[in-house]
This record gives C-alpha cells, sequence and structure tokens, in this order.
C-alpha cells in the first residue's frame, strides 16, 4: 500500500493576529515552528520512507516542510507548485477575521469563509498586499492568477494538480507528503474523502498534525488518522 501523508503548516504570524492570509507570503510564529517540529517528530516515529515531497509556493508551508524534513530526512528534495496554495482570501486579505465578522455580519461572514462557492470581493488592483505575494508566484500564468477564491475555485485548480502530477506516485508506490494549507487540503480531501458540497463546511483541517491516509492499488482508501490523536479533527468520508 501507499501512503499519502497531508500536514497543515503550523501557525504562522498572520494565524497567530486571527487575520485572513490568503496569498500573502506570512512567516511562521515560534508556535508554528514548534508544531512543524512536533510533525516531524510524529513522521519519525511512524518509521516510514517518504518517497516525494510537494508544497506550495508561499514560505509558511516551505518552511513547515523544511523542518519536517529536518527530522526525517534532511537531504530528500521537494516540488513547490502554486496549485497547492492557500485560497485567496480577495478583500478579506489582511482583515481581521473577528472585526470582519462584527461589520458584515456572521451570516455573510459564514458564506464568504466556508461556503462552497461564494468567494469574497476581488482583492484591489492598488492593495498594498499584492506586493506581498511570494516571488515563486512569478511563474503562474498571468491569466490564471487570482483576484479572490471560493472553496470550489481552489479546489478546480489543486485536484487537477493531484491527478496529474501527485497519484501517479501513489500508483508506483511511492509515500506522498505534502505540506500546504487550510483551504488547499480541505480542497483535496473533499476529493479523496468524497464530501459533498453541503458537508464540506464542517470539515476542519488542524496546523501541524499529520494525517495519513494509506491506498491499496487502485488508490481507493483503506485507512486514515490524524498522528496526534488529542488535536485530531473529524473525517467526513462518503457523505
Amino acid at each position: 500500500m501507499s501512503k499519502l501523508i497531508l500536514t497543515r503548516h503550523g501557525q504562522s504570524v498572520w494565524n497567530a493576529e486571527n487575520r485572513f492570509t490568503g496569498w500573502v507570503d506570512v512567516d511562521l510564529s515560534e508556535v508554528g515552528k514548534t508544531e512543524a517540529k512536533h510533525s516531524g517528530e510524529l513522521l519519525k516515529k511512524l518509521d516510514i520512507q517518504i518517497d516525494i515531497c510537494y508544497t506550495s509556493c508561499l514560505k509558511r508551508a516551505i518552511e513547515t516542510l523544511t523542518i519536517i524534513l529536518n527530522s526525517i530526512n534532511p537531504s530528500l528534495k521537494f516540488n513547490t507548485a502554486w496549485e497547492l496554495n492557500e485560497r485567496h482570501y480577495g478583500s478579506l486579505t489582511g482583515l481581521n477575521k473577528e472585526e470582519t465578522k462584527n461589520k458584515i455580519g456572521e451570516e455573510q461572514f459564514k458564506k464568504y469563509r466556508r461556503s462552497w462557492d461564494i468567494a469574497p470581493p476581488p482583492i484591489k488592483l492598488d492593495s498594498d498586499y499584492l506586493s506581498n505575494f511570494s516571488p515563486l508566484n512569478s511563474s503562474i500564468p498571468r491569466d490564471k492568477i487570482p483576484l479572490s477564491e471560493s472553496l470550489k475555485d481552489t479546489y478546480e485548480r489543486v485536484v487537477p494538480y493531484y491527478n496529474s502530477e501527485i497519484s501517479k506516485n501513489l500508483k508506483n508506490k511511492k509515500n506522498v507528503l505534502i505540506s500546504a494549507h487550510g483551504n488547499s487540503l480541505r480542497a483535496l480531501c473533499k476529493y479523496l474523502f468524497k464530501v459533498s458540497d453541503t458537508k464540506i463546511n464542517e470539515l476542519e483541517i488542524p496546523t501541524g498534525n499529520p494525517l495519513i491516509i494509506e491506498f491499496d492499488k487502485d488508490l481507493e482508501i483503506q485507512k486514515y488518522s490524524y498522528l496526534n490523536e488529542a488535536r485530531a479533527k473529524e473525517i467526513i468520508f462518503n457523505q
């Protein structure tokens, strides 16, 4: 059987400030670095060979993966892909979540944050945050760069990338590690666990807690579990 390990990056400095981050390229907080180190320690105890790694073009995911690899295999190279970037939060980028909820109301806030196909208004083209995007994103075709995204939009870049680049390694019995983001991993889990459009809003991905998924030769899921049971979230499967 092949194994896919999904890890959401550790807490970022904007996570700690409760801000919408999206594509802004912020660092891990000290808590996030500790979470990433703990993820590496959990994977080291698991004692499986990681054959190939993927991450996004955002440094909080790259740094998380680098810290993990320092624990399990410092010489292992990894692949960066903009398709694994966090969801783009449009005009919400940089805003405090609690203040935004109070301003626009809880119902609209939930629609922007957790609905399947509702995107926030687009980010303004003169926004200072546009200059804070990762330089690695310069490789993205201009017509692919979003100004806002729903989870559905995120799904429509994450899943094709998984199917074209990642799943072939799993079919070849390779063990794959992905370090990415809350929403890019939610999108991938929606696909892998066959989560409906209405139930996906209930799926939470904890920071710094690897989720290991075991597949058979036909890439049907056989087992799945978080490595840190104390910080696990419910997995929604086939609902």
